[in-house]
Order: C-alpha cells, then structure tokens, then sequence
C-alpha cells in the first residue's frame, strides 16, 4: 500500500547506516524475503513485478522495522498484550 515503508539498519564496518525503502505509488506493497544469508526488500506492483530491490547480508543487519501505512491520518491500531502469571492446568 504506497506509504508503507522498511527501516533497515546496517552494519557498515565503520559505523552504522540507515536505509528507507518506500511504497511510492497506488497500489504497490513492500515484501521482505529472508534466503542464504540475504534479506531483500522489494517494492512490488499489483501484479508482482519487483520494481525496486534492496538487498542486505544478514550478518550485518542490525534491525528491521516495518512501518505500515495508516489508511486515515487518525487511525490506530489496537494491541493487546496477555501474560500468564501461572503455568497452564495440568502442565
């Protein structure tokens, strides 16, 4: 959905470096794809062809953050979080 966006974080060696991936038009959607050590973030057309890619080697990713899109500028997204004090029955 254009405005979703990827925040990836990357060992550089020398220091870190910060690269944002976007959904830039109507239609298009961010994938992330883990494979043999590489992880790709691909913006992807509604029918499936990868118009730009990103490609970073797992060993030096620091972090991955997902930003979606909010289809409303005052829209939310609701999360419950649940513990378990005690272990369940008969455990």
């Amino acid at each position: 959905m254009r405005g979703d966006r990827v925040e990836v974080v990357v060992d550089t060696g020398q220091g870190v470096q910060t690269f944002d991936i976007v959904a830039t038009k109507n239609g298009r959607r961010l994938e992330v794809t883990t494979a043999r050590g590489v992880v790709e973030v691909s913006e992807v057309t509604r029918g499936g062809t990868p118009v730009r890619t990103g490609r970073f080697m797992s060993s030096r990713l620091i972090a991955l953050v997902e930003h979606p899109a909010q289809e409303h500028p005052d829209s939310r997204v609701e999360v419950q979080t649940r513990r378990r004090l005690r272990p369940p029955e008969g455990a």
